[in-house]
């Protein structure tokens, strides 16, 4: 088995509107890479959220008492913590820096995922803009998907990522967040190891295991390779989405 991962080079800055699938048809050119069926394309959340225009501009925003109170305790702007509250179904944990959500989209994440890095708002360089996740990761994914195969002819799958820190381990890690095409999950179970035992628990978080390595060659800061082309994913390629590999909270113990 040999898994190629490939960052495309030449992705512009994405402003409001761009159409990603046309920009990383482009570059999938420019990098002399044609696609066949079984290819999955890695996309960094960022540039789905600049495209989609979740961009806001901090002081356009009024926070309520509960993000007054909360925006104490945790020593954030009240501004930035109303965005959360608004993106998050409940809060989890506070402390100072840090306030951990179950975001909207179901996954727990610290700050909702909200992202003050490498963003610019209107063309000016500023600390008050801030960038959302997508409204629906999924569905972005789907939509840039179907683009793509409409214009090669090829089977592919497309997986948007970000970066989440983990429960129990330091640093953080690529995570998927929205799929198309490709499995958020590989269940095991009933098929033999090794020895002929057969496996009772083993389920693969495939999507995310593909994220973490996309994640490596993006880079967590301004390396600017939003976009990672891979070939030779160990799995068959199916319909998948981001619900399967979020924790059911009646099997989540650390909540």
């Amino acid at each position: 088995m040999k898994l190629t991962l490939t960052p495309l080079s030449n992705i512009p800055l994405i402003q409001i509107g761009d159409p990603l699938a046309k920009i990383i048809l482009s570059s999938l050119h420019e990098n002399e890479i044609r696609l066949h069926d079984g290819d999955i394309i890695v996309i960094a959340q960022k540039i789905v959220s600049k495209s989609e225009g979740r961009m806001v501009d901090l002081s356009s925003i009024n926070p309520s008492p509960d993000a007054n109170k909360l925006a104490t305790r945790s020593e954030k702007k009240p501004q930035l913590v109303e965005l959360i509250l608004r993106e998050s179904r409940s809060v989890l944990r506070v402390r100072p820096g840090t306030i951990i959500v179950e975001h909207r989209l179901g996954f727990i994440c610290a700050n909702a995922g909200i992202d003050h890095s490498n963003v610019a708002g209107n063309g000016t360089e500023t600390k008050e803009w801030v960038l959302l996740l997508p409204e629906n990761p999924d569905y972005s994914a789907n939509m840039i998907r179907r683009e793509m195969e409409k214009t090669t002819g090829a089977r592919l799958g497309v997986l948007i990522i970000d970066s989440h820190g983990r429960a129990w381990r330091m640093g953080t890690v690529g995570v998927a967040i929205g799929l198309s095409g490709l499995p958020g999950l590989v269940d095991l179970r009933g098929k033999p190891d090794l020895y002929g035992y057969t496996l009772r628990i083993t389920q693969v978080g495939a999507a995310d295991e593909l994220a973490a390595a996309a994640s490596l060659i993006m880079g967590q800061a301004a390396e600017g390779t939003p976009v990672v082309h891979v070939r030779g994913f160990p799995y068959p390629l199916q319909e998948g989405e981001l619900k399967e590999i979020i924790r059911p909270k009646d099997q989540d113990m650390f909540r």
